[in-house]
């Protein structure tokens, strides 16, 4: 088992069961501190590799992800790992799609669809979610 985040972290985002993930921009530096253990990159372009496990979704920015059964699927396995393991999801700048996800993964956790956005500005940016069919993908998410 590997130690979660520290919740007090630039990014880490407190899930209501307690699991923390943390969203980031990659435009910015590497934070100071552990690394993820998984990763989930939402990119419209492959990222550069990293020395930690890492997946990979094809999501231009300001749009919807290309794929969203692998979507729903890599999701669900970063809210899983999440439990366990410091899972970071990050895209660009850190708002938009990595504000989707993270609004998907609390969904997952328990968060009602059509408060998960509100949630997710309130406790990580309040920029998170960009575009009206970002939240509609929220909202849709199940």
């Amino acid at each position: 088992m590997i130690a979660a985040w520290e919740p007090t972290m630039a990014g880490v985002l407190r899930l209501p069961s307690g699991r923390l993930v943390r969203g980031r921009g990659l435009r910015r530096p590497l934070p100071v501190g552990p690394a993820p253990a998984f990763a989930l990159y939402l990119l419209g372009h492959e990222p550069p590799p990293v020395p930690w496990e890492a997946r990979w979704l094809r999501w231009p920015d300001f749009w919807l992800p290309s794929d969203r059964v692998a979507t729903g699927d890599a999701l669900r396995e970063a809210w899983a790992r999440a439990e366990t393991e410091r899972v970071e999801i990050a895209c660009a700048g850190g708002s938009g799609r990595t504000g989707t996800a993270l609004a998907c993964l609390a969904v997952l956790d328990g968060v009602p669809s059509r408060e998960a956005v509100a949630y997710v500005r309130k406790h990580y940016s309040s920029h998170a979610v960009e575009t009206p069919w970002q939240r509609r993908f929220v909202t849709r998410f199940r």
